[in-house]
């Protein structure tokens, strides 16, 4: 059976400019077998070139472009596709703007069809720009729902669902929110496994750290679900989750023999004890699409004097 592979990144192959023990060997089974594999990323910031030249300098080689898609190609997909001719105001960075550039999308600063909210730094002076431009009628959209994303052991930045929190509090409008777990991001990531491969894998598969969005966009999507436990997501918590994994894993080195063979491992080697990996505990809701954040945006108060 031909298998597809989505892979997320960050607590997956890498943490903190340090490849995950494994991944080498992992990456270069799926080479040396042809099976199909794309790595999927929250992060809008960078570009697909920008991640190659980064995984190159980790020691990862053999890979191109084509490898990755991240929730800024999928923004300027979802726009291209359901409002050809659409014009943006950006709050992101250079993998946002790149990717609505390529897909001929304007920036429009008087007043756009969207205000688009991605990764990075922004100014108040552009937050205040952009909620004006909600204020006459542009839609709110967020390349992705992660308010914030672990760094290191100790340290996390601002996401992409901060600042459109931001806007929706002060605009009192609701943002549309892509990115992974939206099942428009698996979508197009299955059709560009497809192309890659030309033809459609008969299973995909998606590996990744996070239950709030590798395992449950990938639940919701039809699709198996690795979770590996080098990154954010503890053993422990697993089972406060009503949807689960198809199989836990230590990390993803537990795979490549099964890649080079393909002969699945035995499904009780596959998770014995709680792994070695990333930890880290920070309290308040890490994506706007948690579950106790399906709500309608408060009105604003009226402003007195």
């Amino acid at each position: 059976m031909k298998t597809g592979y989505l892979i997320d990144m960050d607590g997956v192959i890498y943490r903190e400019n340090q490849l995950i023990p494994g991944v080498t060997d992992f990456i270069q089974a799926l080479i040396a077998k042809g099976a199909p594999f794309l790595f999927l990323t929250n992060n809008s910031a960078p570009t697909p070139e920008d991640l190659a030249v980064r995984l190159r300098h980790l020691g990862i080689t053999g890979l191109s472009s084509r490898h990755f898609y991240t929730s800024a190609m999928n923004t300027a997909d979802f726009l291209s596709e359901t409002d050809p001719g659409c014009t943006v105001f950006v709050i992101g960075e250079g993998g946002l703007l790149a990717a609505l550039h390529e897909r001929k999308i304007a920036s429009d600063s008087i007043q756009p069809r969207y205000v688009v909210v991605g990764e990075g730094t922004t100014t108040m002076d552009r937050l205040t720009k952009a909620h004006e431009c909600i204020e006459k009628g542009a839609r709110l959209l967020a390349t992705n729902p992660d308010n914030w994303c672990p760094v290191s052991s100790n340290k996390t930045r601002p996401g992409a669902g901060a600042t459109a929190a931001f806007l929706e509090a002060s605009s009192g409008r609701p943002a549309y929110y892509l990115g992974k777990p939206n099942g428009y991001m698996f979508h197009r990531a299955r059709r560009k496994l497809a192309d890659l491969t030309l033809g459609t894998p008969q299973q995909v598969v998606m590996i990744g750290d996070t239950m709030e969005t590798d395992i449950r966009g990938a639940f919701e999507a039809g699709l198996q679900s690795y979770l590996v436990l080098s990154g954010s997501t503890k053993f422990e918590d697993i089972a406060d989750y009503v949807y689960q994994p198809t199989r836990v894993l230590r990390s993803v080195a537990e795979l490549t023999e099964e890649i080079i063979t393909g002969t699945p491992a035995d499904p009780l080697q596959d998770l014995v004890s709680n792994g070695n990996g990333f930890r880290f505990s920070k309290a308040g809701l890490r994506h706007q699409t948690d579950i106790f954040a399906f709500h309608k945006p408060r009105p604003r108060p009226a402003m007195t004097k």
